[in-house]
């Protein structure tokens, strides 16, 4: 085979997702503190999230590749104790983040066919990864409910290792960790600057998808980087079609 590992993003390229971190979400979620007894106001609590967060990101940036991804319950529990609320705040941490992104999602689904071409792939003889910027605190879930834990052979989350992509640590952290051949591994993602800059660094070959979700100002696939039309390492695609995907990918072997 010539690749033998396939390393995929989640948010727009398995997944469609849509949420709106709005001020009527955190009122929602200062609501919730203060029911355990941490008087907040929607506006106040964004302030204080936002600077927590700087604080924390300021630190760990100090670091040499400087993509930093802070644990969001974290930050909430260290929000409960600044009101004085010790008891269980590392829990009410972790709930607290998981209301806010419940009340921020609109909709949350897989592109059409990504189940099953996972479990094609997976078939086929691929180990099939999962490498995203991510919390772990509510994509955990969020994998569960869309049933895909269960076709990967790992999960690697960003904020688990606190570093995102494209920092390099966050590849090695998967690479080094599954003892991946990288020269015989596929990065497929929807992001150039953060998926494919990345896995470029890390020596993989890598599958961009322009999706819905990719951000505006990037391009939309080169045609001249169609599977099929390029010897390379470098392959485009438009959209999430995943049907199409999987048979573009085992015809590369």
């Amino acid at each position: 085979m010539k690749y033998t590992d396939l390393v995929f993003d989640l948010y727009g390229t398995l997944v469609d997702i849509h949420t709106e971190e709005t001020d009527l979400v955190w009122e929602k979620t200062a609501f919730y503190f203060g029911f355990y007894g941490a008087g907040y106001t929607g506006p106040e609590l964004k302030t204080s999230f936002e600077a927590a967060l700087r604080r924390r990101e300021a630190v760990a940036g100090q670091s040499y590749e400087c993509f930093p991804d802070i644990p969001f319950e974290k930050i909430m529990a260290e929000l409960f104790r600044r009101k004085g609320v010790e008891a269980h705040a590392d829990d009410l941490g972790i709930h607290a983040a998981q209301l806010f992104r419940i009340s921020s999602l609109d909709y949350i689904r897989l592109y059409p066919g990504a189940l099953a071409a996972l479990a094609k792939l997976r078939k086929a003889g691929y180990r099939l990864w999962l490498l995203s910027n991510a919390q772990a605190v509510f994509t955990a879930y969020e994998l569960r409910l869309l049933g895909l834990g269960e076709q990967l052979d790992g999960i690697y989350l960003s904020s688990d290792y606190q570093c995102r992509k494209p920092d390099l640590r966050f590849y090695r952290a998967l690479t080094e960790d599954r003892k991946l051949d990288v020269t015989k591994t596929l990065m497929i993602g929807n992001d150039r600057l953060t998926d494919i800059a990345g896995a470029k660094a890390a020596g993989m070959a890598t599958l961009y998808l322009h999706t819905d979700l990719t951000p505006a100002a990037q391009a939309p696939a080169d045609a001249k980087k169609a599977i099929g039309k390029t010897d390379g390492r470098e392959y485009e695609f438009e959209g999430a079609d995943w049907d199409q995907l999987a048979e573009l990918i085992l015809s590369i072997g």
